[in-house]
């Protein structure tokens, strides 16, 4: 069990999402950085899918009721337990009555509060995510609320002492420019309807997330992007990462709680292994697109399954390295 003491608004519960419902106005919702959970999830020993606390606003603060082992993905913050330091993507375990209070990130956006075990909240057609905008999903479909209690595993062992490496450090994402998010897209259906001009301009400058951005999508800032012919599209069907162009010319960006259909035109897809980059970017801060094949963006998926099964396999030798110690203390005269 896990009390809220100290919240803001747009911090949810949040899972891998519901896939399968778009064809019923459903969106997916889940975690604006997938990697961030799954890494948390691994470490723990839990499921994939297991719901977690995705912090976008803080300082956010819990009291664990029950022994809970935890870790902090996705960002780089100060972290305390009890008044002591702890390490972010590391995991601990807390006992009852001790106080995680999370502060303001130095790097990253959101952070992922993932716990043994997974937050146990109703399951809404097959998900524990929230849906802001169904009001359905986590605890009641809102924002989470000082006073809230939720239900956890017991830790079923105490597990510390290891973690991971966050993985922006060590993943091969494509080119880099200081201060600047570089996305990795694939032209869109209607590339070739947007002038010659726009199509250079929309790779080669620099976009800003406005304020107007939330996990529907980035709306963004830059020299507006034109068509040749005004045009009516009928709607199509959205997922996370399609970029459209409203009539004002300034792309959005479709995230996880994207509209399950529209018809601006589309002028690019970012690829799904850099979405979780998308995710942790700040308003303002500055993005831009860099043009990639489809054959490119299937074989970027492939440094993210390398890191997530070498920690699958760390966590594994350190868990049974643990046990196999415990084992000879407990049952030396076995």
């Amino acid at each position: 069990m896990i009390t809220i003491l100290e919240t803001a608004p747009l911090n949810t519960i949040q899972d891998l999402g519901r896939p399968g419902y778009r064809n019923l106005g459903v969106g997916s919702s889940g975690v604006m950085d997938p990697l961030a959970l799954k890494v948390g999830n691994i470490l723990l020993g839990n499921e994939p899918g297991a719901a977690c606390i995705e912090l976008q606003t803080y300082p956010f603060v819990i009291r664990f009721e029950t022994p809970t082992s935890f870790a902090i993905t996705g960002i780089d913050a100060p972290l305390t337990l009890d008044g002591k330091p702890v390490l972010a993507w590391s995991v601990e375990t807390a006992t009852p009555g001790q106080v995680l209070q999370v502060g303001i990130p130095k790097k990253g956006a959101r952070g992922y509060v993932c716990v043994s075990g997974g937050i146990d909240v109703p399951v809404v057609l097959g998900s524990r995510s929230t849906q802001l905008r169904g009001s359905f999903g986590g605890v009641e479909g809102r924002f989470l609320e000082a006073g809230d209690e939720l239900v956890t595993q017991p830790a079923a062992e105490h597990l510390s002492g290891y973690g991971a490496v966050p993985f922006a450090r060590i993943l091969d994402t494509g080119p880099c420019e200081e201060k600047t998010v570089i996305l990795r897209a694939i032209p869109g259906t209607d590339y070739a309807r947007f002038t010659e001009d726009s199509r250079e301009r929309f790779w080669n400058h620099p976009w800003r997330i406005t304020p107007q951005s939330n996990r529907v999508g980035y709306r963004l800032s830059g020299a507006p992007l034109t068509l040749h012919d005004r045009v009516e599209l009928r709607s199509y069907g959205i997922i996370p990462g399609i970029v459209q162009v409203p009539p004002a010319g300034e792309p959005i960006v479709q995230l996880a709680d994207a509209n399950t259909a529209g018809g601006y035109p589309r002028i690019a897809t970012v690829i799904e292994a850099d979405l979780w980059r998308l995710g942790q970017a700040r308003i303002g801060t500055n993005i831009r697109f860099v043009e990639c094949s489809h054959e490119t963006g299937v074989k970027a998926e492939q440094p993210i399954s390398h890191y997530l099964d070498d920690l699958r396999l760390m966590v594994a030798h350190y868990r049974a390295s643990c046990q196999s110690r415990n084992g000879v203390k407990s049952g030396g005269k076995a």
